[in-house]
């Protein structure tokens, strides 16, 4: 009988009633995070769209217009609803849509290293 932990996915271990989180992950973003732009980056704007280079992985990542402005609103402080509210202001989406992707854009630029969260106020 093999009694060898069971990796849930490639290159995770599993051990008994323990399971590691990374410390970036522990929070999930919701509307009320507070998000900047990590100081392990640099940026600079292509036109409508922006460029990032990852100073940690040295990494690029493209932004489209939309992306770009999001990432120029996230060189101060805000919260995620205050990011979300100067998109619907400038964009013709739904609020429910622009929410959700925002929330998931903000993420991915979290799960790379692009973006901080600062604090969380509960609600």
């Amino acid at each position: 009988m093999d009694s060898a932990p069971q990796a849930s996915a490639p290159g995770e271990r599993a051990y008994p009633a323990q399971r590691i989180v990374p410390a970036a992950m522990e929070t999930r973003l919701s509307v009320h995070s507070i998000v900047i732009v990590s100081p392990e980056q640099v940026s600079c704007a292509l036109g409508d769209e922006s460029a990032i280079l990852n100073l940690k992985n040295t990494v690029y990542y493209g932004l489209d217009a939309v992306g770009a402005r999001i990432w120029k609103l996230l060189q101060q402080p805000r919260s995620v609803s205050e990011l979300r509210d100067a998109l619907l202001d400038e964009y013709d989406v739904q609020a429910e849509r622009c929410e959700s992707d925002l929330l998931a854009l903000l993420e991915k630029m979290r799960g790379e290293g692009l973006i901080q969260v600062r604090n969380t106020t509960a609600c």
